[in-house]
């Protein structure tokens, strides 16, 4: 599942990207989408790099944990370092969605791998709450 979940992780930081530029009016052409996402990219490259040499399994909530705050740390950081923004608000933004994102996949495959899906009994009936 290494491929995949890097792969997921990737796409997470994508959609995220192209959503922030998407909802600020700056268009969605190769060279902003690239200029926006390098440091969250980088950044990305930097988590999967600390799990690589731990060697965790990249599909793990701990695992999560770890890519979700090293990419928005690190990704701000990058980004000063460019003299690109990094807005309070942003901050929190870029914490709650790739949180949000970056884990959820991973509760998911959690899940799957014990035999069911989030918001299903073992049974495979719709929990009522």
């Amino acid at each position: 599942m290494s491929k995949v979940s890097v792969a997921l992780d990737l796409v997470m930081v994508l959609v995220f990207v192209a959503i922030g530029r998407a909802a600020h009016s700056h268009g969605l052409t190769v060279v902003g989408l690239a200029s926006t996402a390098w440091p969250f990219l980088a950044a990305l490259a930097a988590g999967r790099l600390a799990l690589a040499v731990g060697r965790r399994d990249g599909t793990t909530l701990s695992s999560g944990l770890v890519v979700w705050i090293s990419t928005v740390a690190f990704g701000m950081a990058f980004r000063v370092i460019a003299g690109q923004g990094t807005a309070v608000a942003f901050v929190f933004v870029a914490l709650g969605f790739l949180g949000l994102t970056m884990l959820g996949w991973r509760v998911v495959v959690l899940g799957i791998r014990h035999g069911r899906v989030p918001g299903r009994s073992a049974e495979g009936r719709r929990s009522v709450t």
